[in-house]
């Protein structure tokens, strides 16, 4: 007697190719056809094996152009963006950070010099948070300093308490260097360059885009839901904080 063949591969059989057993370029055996992706697809089962893994879907890209000192530009990243980014996988929202804003670059006998709509102590404070990113390299080593450095009663004389909490790793000294010599320049001109090649171009701070884009509608929906709007872009499954979200009051920007 032939040995017994499971009623779920009989069945499986059928529903694929009934009448002529193995799909075209499948050579994996039929108990196989739901061991991995690559064995569905190559027998034309996917749809017959609801146990494999979804595929993974992109992550939502998503860039804030801000300037150090805008009192609305802080506020979206301290209350909005952060805790957005706290909420949701690592794999769902990849996120840029731009600090310039509405400055102003310029050459001054062969030397580049920058202009910020709050003074000084912002370019500082732009800066500052240009080298941090250069230095840290890492978004999840730098993104929870320069909340904290947003967050607290001084973006440029915080440095050293936001490192000692957040990422005692950093060597602050290296971050002064930068911001003192010419590789902070040029992190500056770099996002002089970026801020500027926004099309269409940024009107205020913070300037919002969603993949690679933006409208009225997308910066409105970001400033009053993000996580809601984050949650409604990505194409993956949905983790339990996409669950609903309220929208809160949109905060006023820093028109140039």
């Amino acid at each position: 007697m032939a040995p017994a063949v499971p009623l779920a591969v009989l069945a499986l059989v059928a529903l694929v190719a009934p009448g002529l057993g193995v799909a075209p370029g499948c050579d994996y055996p039929a108990h196989r056809w739901c061991s991995s992706r690559d064995a569905a697809v190559a027998c034309q089962v996917e749809s017959r094996c609801p146990s494999l893994p979804r595929p993974a879907a992109a992550p939502v890209e998503l860039s804030l152009y801000y300037e150090s000192l805008c009192p609305g530009c802080r506020e979206f990243l301290v209350m909005k963006l952060f805790s957005t980014w706290l909420l949701l996988p690592d794999d769902m929202l990849n996120i840029t950070l731009v600090p310039y804003g509405n400055a102003q670059e310029r050459n001054v006998s062969g030397k580049l010099d920058f202009t910020c709509q709050h003074g000084p102590e912002e370019c500082l404070g732009n800066m500052i948070e240009a080298c941090l990113m250069h230095e840290a390299k890492n978004f999840s080593t730098y993104f929870p300093v320069i909340f904290c450095l947003e967050s607290g009663s001084s973006v440029t004389k915080n440095l050293e308490a936001c490192l000692q909490i957040y990422a005692p790793e950093l060597d602050s000294g290296r971050i002064a260097a930068c911001v003192q010599g010419d590789t902070g320049v040029a992190l500056m001109h770099r996002n002089a360059q970026l801020t500027e090649a926004l099309d269409p171009p940024h009107q205020y701070v913070p300037w919002i885009t969603v993949n690679g884009k933006h409208t009225n509608e997308l910066q409105a929906q970001a400033e009053a839901s993000l996580l809601g709007l984050v949650c409604h872009l990505y194409q993956g499954e949905k983790p339990e904080a996409c669950g609903g979200s309220k929208a809160p009051k949109i905060p006023s920007g820093c028109r140039r």
